[in-house]
């Protein structure tokens, strides 16, 4: 029995690196502001360690970058928008989606964000 347990452990720990490395890459970015209107455009995510990593979104003529980590299926990312500090939450779906929530500080509401690897 310990060597059932000791193996699964080893199996899951060794996992762990494989799927925070996952995330790193380029994406699609698709979402909505705080006023329920559309956005799109792109982001890269270039790791900094096994669960870190620094993210840059461009969008129209927009270019924003930030701090992120993962942990399971929650990927989060702190960034710097004009002068503004925001904060966005992601989920990690299964086909290697991020479904997020974000928004501003300071600022009521959230928009929503999506993305889909390139």
């Amino acid at each position: 029995m310990k060597r059932l347990l000791a193996s699964a452990l080893l199996c899951a720990l060794s996992a762990m690196p494989a799927a925070a490395q996952s995330i790193g890459g380029s994406y699609d970015v698709a979402g909505t502001n705080f006023d329920g209107s559309p956005y799109s455009g792109t982001a890269e995510i270039t790791l900094t360690s096994e669960t870190t990593c620094v993210i840059e979104w461009t969008t129209g003529s927009t270019t924003s970058q930030g701090i992120c980590m993962r942990n399971d299926s929650a990927f989060a990312a702190g960034y710097i928008l004009g002068d503004e500090i925001g904060l966005v939450v992601y989920k990690v779906m299964s086909d290697g989606s991020l479904h997020g929530l974000w928004t501003l500080a300071g600022k009521e509401g959230n928009g929503t964000e999506i993305l889909t690897p390139q």
